[in-house]
């Protein structure tokens, strides 16, 4: 007998296709496509399904690499919410079209404490005597028995094995549950409960009258702010982000004259298959700004021409498998050589990146750098007669931002804006720290319609940006394998073209 597939969840296949099953009524079904080849599954063929698999359970598993720095990290948070349950979600899959969802990558907060990064994880600190106890709470293994491993549009077999709850635990050094139940028992909660809101709608639903929006911002603000100063694992997976990073931009100057016979977009691709092979992905959108589109702070349409004679600005980063990024930016002379006008806008680009990373070290203030970086380019815009001075007139109007844009910089880290709900007074307004990763990025741009400034300016654009972490007597580029000077970078590329 053949009949639909209507196969629910904890439930067995015989039990779905039997519509009087009380069960059957009270679990979510798996969802079939409406226009499936196959109207339904026979007996047989349900009951074959269930035997006859291998024992694939891993039983040597070494805990990964980051779990001692994430057991310091719980413990930390545990330390500044004694008494309180505490919960933190990866988030669930999205969908990018139909039925078909976008890569998942999980929440920075769940996987800086857990180190896992699968998705409907949910890691919950419970309050002990002693501080709290971690579970972390995960889909298990597909069901066989119920078919839901081939049924089920998530099933392992469509989208592939996943860590049973006992894998789960020697990987990740914490206790692990099935997070089927977690809503339940979060429901049935007592006591002060915090939830990092925005990735779980269910979970969230599950607290809605045990939480409120200002307790739990103090929870997102602290695990912001945890991350401002990284541990020794993390300065060590920026680097190696970055040093991905620089492969990826050698590889595009390699293939500049292919993207001129295209388009911006065979330099995504470049640098992309770099991301992919080295690392997870690209941790933000490649901004591959040929000619003009280099005046647009975030051009990531990449769809324009390359053209010989023109400026590249090329902004990107490589993740790694741990979810920590680089951002590295250049901007590059298509045919290898800059001419007069470029080198002298890049001149003045570099120069205050140079006093920008200058004042980088431990005790100063987090403005220092920028304000440091904007003095040079608003004394270079005065010199060149676009806005009138003097320097401290321009600098206390603001006058420089038409052309500099953006602030100088901002943390680097698992976001490539890292940190970002941190408090004013911590950040912004903060003191730096040996530990702490930032970009330091001037730029200056010459919009196409700017009729502010000669004709020969318009459509240029230049930003140059490097990785710098603070260290105990000042600090380390972590990016300095790019060459940065104007003839240094025209040297490196005639090397690479060579």
């Amino acid at each position: 007998m053949r009949r639909p597939v209507v196969v629910h969840r904890r439930q067995t296949v015989s039990d779905a296709l039997n519509p009087e099953t009380p069960e059957a009524e009270d679990e979510e079904p798996i969802k079939q496509r409406k226009n499936g080849l196959y109207p339904g599954v026979s007996d047989e063929l349900a009951e074959n399904m269930k035997s006859g698999w291998a024992d694939t359970e891993l039983r040597d598993l070494e805990p990964v690499a980051q779990a001692e720095h994430t057991a310091a990290r719980r413990a930390a948070l545990s330390a500044r919410f004694p008494g309180e349950r505490l919960v933190i979600p990866a988030g669930n899959l999205k969908t990018r079209s139909n039925d078909t969802e976008y890569a998942f990558r999980a929440s920075v907060e769940y996987a800086y404490l857990t180190g896992n990064q699968t998705e409907d994880g949910v890691l919950v600190l419970e309050p002990t005597r002693e501080g709290h106890e971690a579970t972390i709470y995960l889909l298990p293994r597909s069901n066989r028995e119920n078919g839901e491993f081939w049924l089920d549009g998530q099933g392992e077999l469509w989208v592939g094995r996943r860590n049973s709850l006992t894998e789960a635990e020697k990987l990740y050094g914490v206790p692990a549950s099935d997070v089927r139940e977690l809503t339940g028992l979060l429901s049935e909660a007592t006591g002060p409960v915090r939830v990092v809101r925005g990735y779980d709608a269910g979970i969230e639903a599950a607290l809605t009258d045990k939480v409120t929006a200002e307790r739990d911002e103090e929870l997102r603000v602290f695990l912001s702010e945890q991350r401002l100063v990284k541990d020794e694992f993390e300065v060590g997976e920026l680097q190696k982000a970055v040093d991905s990073t620089v492969r990826g931009f050698e590889d595009v100057v390699k293939v500049l004259d292919k993207a001129e016979a295209t388009s911006e977009r065979y330099i995504e691709g470049t640098f992309f298959l770099r991301a992919r092979v080295e690392g997870n992905d690209i941790g933000y959108g490649s901004i591959c700004a040929a000619g003009p589109h280099a005046t647009t702070l975030h051009w990531v349409r990449n769809d324009g021409p390359v053209r010989s004679g023109d400026l590249l600005l090329l902004d990107a980063g490589v993740e790694t498998h741990t979810y920590y990024t680089a951002d590295i930016t250049r901007t590059l002379p298509i045919n290898g050589r800059f001419s007069e006008l470029q080198k002298t806008i890049y001149d003045a680009v570099y120069e205050a990146q140079e006093a920008g990373i200058a004042a980088v070290k431990p005790g100063a203030k987090y403005r220092d750098f920028h304000d440091a970086a904007q003095r040079v380019l608003a004394e270079k815009l005065v010199e060149w007669g676009l806005v009138e001075g003097p320097v401290e007139r321009v600098l206390e109007l603001g006058l420089q931002r038409r052309w500099t844009l953006h602030g100088t910089g901002h943390m680097l880290g698992m976001d490539v804006h890292d940190c970002a709900a941190a408090r004013t007074e911590t950040y912004v307004d903060g003191t730096l720290e040996p530990g702490m990763c930032l970009t330091v990025e001037p730029g200056l741009y010459f919009q196409a319609d700017d009729l502010t400034v000669p004709e020969e300016y318009r459509g240029i654009g230049v930003r140059i940006e490097d990785d710098i972490l603070v260290t105990e007597d000042g600090n380390r580029n972590l990016s300095a394998a790019l060459p940065r000077r104007a003839d240094e970078v025209e040297a490196w590329m005639a090397q690479l073209k060579g």
